[in-house]
């Protein structure tokens, strides 16, 4: 019984505190000019320290809005340009009568999950995956260029390597010229790679822009790649080329997964004659 009086007496007593608290502001507030601008000042203060946080929150999912719009462009650009190229190929092909052709290609806009550079097997998931359309073997790139090849799906995520890895390849034209040959990534770093197989009679400048050759059923034809730097005779017999890639891998939030919705026909006919020539 003794407990209770002496509980009421402590909210009692902080019951009084808090009232006399409030009315010692109220009468300062009214008071005096000078405790009535500090009083004022100290309320904006908080005001201001509340709403800024508000506000920055607001900004932070605006912004996350505004990216995905952004890479959602990009993708829609990618592919206009890729109609482009088909229809420039086109003209070349034959000068009478020419119609914007539908690219063979469908872009994908993708955020990165999550993406490797310290190893010599680098990877990158992406999140998007079978329920978005994608596909293995769909093309990964940005609007500086490439950036890998997917090679395994499930229902929200995509798993590929990046050209970061040793394992990976890809077919490239050296300028404005017929020369193709195999680039690789150069192992070391985050924008470096070389091409090789090129027989030493091809002569390549520096500077010579790097696009892919469209030779694959992986990526269409003229993505830029990089810039030519300088060239060394491997084994007497071959050439190696520097490039200086324009993607920097340091850094990569949003991709576009780009696929070839005849590559399944494509690759049934390659099939078809690996077996024929067995």
């Amino acid at each position: 019984m003794s407990q209770r009086p002496k509980t009421l007496t402590i909210v009692l007593n902080a019951a009084i505190f808090i009232i006399l608290e409030v009315a010692a502001l109220a009468i300062l507030n009214r008071s005096s000019a000078l405790h009535n601008t500090w009083f004022n000042r100290s309320s904006q203060r908080t005001q201001g320290a509340v709403f800024g946080f508000a506000e920055s929150v607001r900004n932070y999912f605006a912004l996350k809005t505004q990216n995905d719009s952004l890479a959602m462009e990009n993708a829609r650009l990618l592919a206009e340009l890729a109609r482009y190229r088909e229809m420039e190929e086109s003209v070349g092909e034959a000068e009478s009568v020419v119609t914007m052709p539908d690219s063979r290609f469908r872009y994908i806009p993708a955020t990165v999950v999550r993406m490797s550079r310290n190893t010599v097997h680098n990877h990158i998931i992406l999140n998007k995956g079978l329920a978005d359309g994608v596909v293995a073997r769909s093309g990964i790139i940005t609007e500086r260029g490439v950036v890998g090849i997917v090679t395994a799906v499930d229902e929200h995520y995509a798993y590929g390597l990046t050209l970061m890895n040793g394992n990976l390849t890809v077919s490239a034209k050296v300028g404005n010229s017929s020369l193709t040959a195999p680039l690789y990534w150069d192992g070391l770093s985050n924008d470096g790679a070389w091409l090789g197989d090129i027989p030493p009679h091809h002569a390549v400048a520096p500077g010579d822009t790097v696009r892919t050759s469209g030779y694959s059923s992986i990526f269409p034809a003229g993505i830029p790649i990089g810039l030519t730097s300088s060239t060394r005779l491997l084994d007497g017999a071959t050439v190696r080329v520097d490039v200086d890639l324009f993607q920097d891998f340091s850094g990569i939030h949003y991709v576009t997964i780009v696929e070839n919705i005849d590559k399944l026909e494509i690759e049934a006919l390659e099939n078809a004659e690996n077996v024929k020539g067995k």
